[in-house]
């Protein structure tokens, strides 16, 4: 026993053997020159997310974020996840103007500090639907709603169609022109950045959950998508970034394009003038989201991952996901539908977040009793949720429970620690390479490589 722990100090005392060299992380997808940038950490490690949305809409005022409880950390990553984006309303921030509830943020912190237990991420999320209770859901507040005396009709069947009445399109308008709305949605987010840039918990703020706007009169939906994203969403999207940067530097800002970008169609978003930006698009198709089976035929994955994949190509921004999941999950080619978009999300993203973790029916991960339900279990993967190096390749194969990750190790100063992340389940970790297991515990393992190591990773379920 003696003369192991020796030989294991020894090694692990030459693995950690500083060196002045630097390395980055690695791209995903593509060539050098044409490749995604990873999401990295404060220590440069590439990072991997995988979770799901908390959404709390139905409770405000005192009631609010009630529905969202420390059961939801703790099961989230018992099944492997790490990451949560977090659903947080203006309305409930900023009731009236200037005037910010100290209890609601108590209770946001309060859910962060359960992140922080479970080591979870999250990302703070600004979100509305439809704009916002002036048209009976959640988000900018009634005091922020200006609608010209335009028309608004409910569409209790199709309630996407109502981001196409007149009054709504009016209001976005009016948010992303008017000067005092432009200044009190800025600063809202100077309040929250500032209340949570030192949580341990919080990773990131995404400043406003599926932006829509005006059309004009004879723009195709795709034109006028472009048109907002371009005019009306980068500018919001940098003044924001302003915000935010003049009370933390630290945390990552996800852009969002419009919807539109689930039809195939590529972001008109030009440039947002940050070092720490995220492109942030949802991941639905108009079929599956009324109910329907996914086409496998329709090509529909591969022509978004085409157009989904040039902004951050070009403008050499990571990529996470930040809402994904079909109504229906039983319909019989669901279960290809998973493990096809699992698949392209690991081509280019650095992770993504599911609609929604809950307990029921519909759009829930998991039923009252927290098990999976029907073909969400195939979002439950072994993955590195970060990488001290270089990421050669990394990839899941569903067919075989194989998980396969390549790296060249850092050659930097600072941690040289790499994290994986494995679902339930009996799985067997195979390290080749000047790399060695230094910790695992159930569904979790830790690798140490020495400086500059090429080191390959095997998890084998079974």
């Amino acid at each position: 026993m003696l003369r192991t722990t020796l030989v294991a100090t020894a090694v692990v005392a030459t693995l950690l053997a500083p060196t002045a060299a630097h390395a980055e992380t690695g791209p995903r997808g593509g060539a050098d020159g044409d490749a995604i940038p990873a999401l990295t950490d404060a220590h440069g490690r590439a990072l991997t997310l995988r979770g799901w949305n908390l959404a709390d809409k139905s409770h405000s005022g005192d009631q609010a974020l009630s529905a969202i409880t420390e059961r939801h950390f703790g099961d989230m990553r018992a099944k492997g996840f790490n990451f949560a984006r977090l659903l947080v309303f203006w309305d409930d921030l900023e009731p009236r103007p200037g005037q910010y509830s100290e209890k609601y943020l108590r209770k946001i912190e309060r859910v962060l500090d359960w992140a922080r237990k479970y080591d979870v991420k999250v990302v703070l999320d600004a979100h509305q639907d439809v704009f916002g209770p002036e048209f009976g859901s959640r988000g900018i507040p009634e005091w922020a709603t200006r609608t010209d005396g335009l028309p608004f009709t409910h569409h209790p069947d199709d309630w996407f169609s109502e981001y196409f009445e007149p009054a709504v399109q009016r209001a976005f308008t009016h948010l992303y022109e008017d000067a005092d709305l432009r200044s009190a949605q800025a600063r809202m987010w100077r309040v929250l950045a500032q209340r949570f840039r030192d949580h341990p918990a919080v990773l990131g703020y995404d400043p406003i959950n599926e932006p829509m706007g005006e059309l004009r009169e004879g723009e195709d939906l795709a034109t006028a998508a472009r048109r907002i994203e371009s005019e009306q969403l980068t500018p919001m999207y940098n003044r924001i970034a302003d915000a935010i940067r003049s009370v933390d530097r630290d945390g990552w800002l996800f852009v969002e394009p419009t919807p539109i970008v689930g039809e195939g169609v590529p972001t008109g978003l030009g440039r947002i003038d940050d070092p720490k930006v995220v492109y942030a698009p949802h991941f639905y198709n108009g079929g599956m989201e009324a109910g329907g089976d996914y086409d496998p035929s329709a090509r529909w994955i591969e022509n978004y991952e085409a157009a989904v994949t040039l902004y951050p190509k070009e403008y050499k921004v990571p990529v996470v996901v930040g809402e994904w999941g079909p109504l229906n999950n039983s319909r019989p080619n669901m279960n290809r539908f998973y493990r096809e978009a699992m698949a392209s999300l690991g081509r280019y993203s650095s992770g993504w977040s599911g609609w929604e973790w809950c307990y029921g029916g519909g759009y829930c991960a998991v039923d009252a009793t927290g098990a999976f339900r029907t073909n969400k279990e195939l979002t439950a993967e072994p993955y590195a949720e970060a990488v001290a190096g270089t990421v050669r390749s990394s990839a899941y194969d569903s067919g075989t429970g194989v998980y396969r990750l390549a790296y060249d190790s850092t050659t930097r100063r600072g941690p040289r620690i790499t994290e994986l992340s494995l679902p339930p389940g009996a799985w067997r970790v195979a390290v080749r390479g000047r790399a060695l297991v230094v910790r695992r515990t159930e569904g979790r393992a830790w690798i140490l490589a020495a400086p500059g190591a090429p080191v390959t990773v095997t998890v084998t379920r079974g």
